[in-house]
């Protein structure tokens, strides 16, 4: 059996296919302000680079905060459900997940299965989001991708005391004016990121092993700021970003 699942979220569109609990391949594309438009590209895109057609899929399932857009999918589900389901796919051991994505994070824990026990979810303000990261980015004129590297080499943590993004972003420019250095000041906004994570987690229960999904596990700086607050390894598959959408094509295949 041949199935698709297809992530659609405020940044980033994913799409991945699956055939008989194997992976066949994965896509990510730009959401850009249209997000049906967005699930058909990558779906389009992703069965051409493995000369598949639309037709050939069996079952298709849509997650994200644009899945009800998705009209061609078979069925809509959460991502907590998808994230749970792709995370235990990549990894068994897992029990918890932090997912980061553009403009929501998300704690989960999971039983062996992969079923959902428990989760806890900030989609009310961007703090803590890839959203607050670009802001971030754009104040210090740093590449979003040279961020995570460039808060390795900080000598001193700045303190972010802010969980608002304007505040926080105000606070940033402060430090700028007072000759702070870029890696300390990113540094410090990982620190940041991570508090507010592990105080939205703590509220179910983060158990290790614990893997992170969605495009901000790319940022080497959060995954080690997280591991510090956790004290714990953080997974980060290959997979990270596209998580939710195995997770669908997963969940389509036993529908």
């Amino acid at each position: 059996m041949l199935t698709a699942g297809i992530d659609v979220g405020s940044i980033s569109a994913k799409a991945a296919i699956i055939q008989d609990n194997r992976l066949l391949g994965v896509r990510v594309i730009l959401t850009g302000y249209n997000a049906q438009n967005a699930g058909r590209q990558v779906f389009d895109q992703v069965l051409l680079e493995l000369g598949l057609t639309a037709s050939g899929i069996d079952r298709i399932v849509a997650t994200g905060y644009g899945r009800n857009s998705i009209q061609f999918a078979d069925k809509a589900i959460t991502e907590i459900t998808c994230h749970a389901a792709g995370g235990i796919f990549l990894n068994p051991a897992i029990r918890s997940i932090i997912d980061i994505g553009g403009q929501d994070s998300k704690a989960i824990v999971i039983d062996k299965n992969g079923k959902v026990q428990n989760f806890s979810m900030n989609d009310k303000c961007a703090a803590g989001t890839g959203r607050f990261l670009e802001v971030m980015a754009r104040a210090l004129e740093v590449d979003l991708d040279a961020f995570g590297e460039l808060s390795l080499h900080a000598d001193n943590t700045a303190s972010i005391s802010s969980l608002c993004t304007v505040f926080a972003e105000s606070e940033v420019i402060s430090l700028i004016s007072k000759g702070a250095k870029r890696e300390n000041i990113i540094a410090g906004i990982h620190a940041s990121i991570a508090s507010r994570i592990i105080a939205m987690g703590a509220r179910i229960g983060i158990t290790p092993p614990v893997m992170m999904t969605g495009g901000v596990a790319k940022n080497i700086g959060v995954v080690k700021a997280l591991e510090k607050k956790l004290n714990t390894p953080i997974i980060v598959s290959e997979y990270a970003q596209v998580n939710g959408a195995i997770g669908a094509a997963l969940i389509a295949s036993t529908m």
